[in-house]
């Protein structure tokens, strides 16, 4: 196969796109993410983790306090590409991480993600 093909294969070929969510079996904290290849999110996280580079600090101080094996990865919902025009994929994304967010709350002692409101200002800031 020369490189021409494989592009035209990942191109027909798109990795699952999803909901995710990484939890600490010590104290139940969740971090909920999206993203547009779940089949390597997990390795990136893991590899930032193991690195002590994660973006998330309470995540990274967490994993460097309880290992990790108190951590676990999940998919929690795919976006069915045949249904989901291409065009639409990132907003539908965005759509099922809100949903995700609202319904497992994981702010605070319940998770590493940060509240909408404080997301907000961040985005504001910059």
């Amino acid at each position: 196969m020369d490189r021409k093909e494989i592009k035209q294969d990942y191109k027909n070929n798109p990795p699952p796109l999803g909901i995710f969510q990484i939890q600490n079996a010590k104290n139940n904290k969740l971090l909920i993410g999206s993203t547009m290849d779940l089949t390597r999110v997990w390795n990136r996280h893991h590899f930032q983790l193991r690195m002590g580079c994660h973006v998330n600090q309470a995540l990274q101080s967490d994993w460097s306090a309880c290992g990790p094996e108190a951590f676990s990865f999940e998919v929690l919902e795919t976006v069915n590409q045949e249904k989901v025009p291409q065009e639409d994929w990132r907003d539908t994304l965005a759509g099922l991480e809100k949903k995700w967010l609202e319904k497992l709350q994981p702010y605070g002692d319940r998770g590493y993600n940060k509240p909408p409101a404080a997301r907000r200002q961040t985005y504001e800031k910059n």
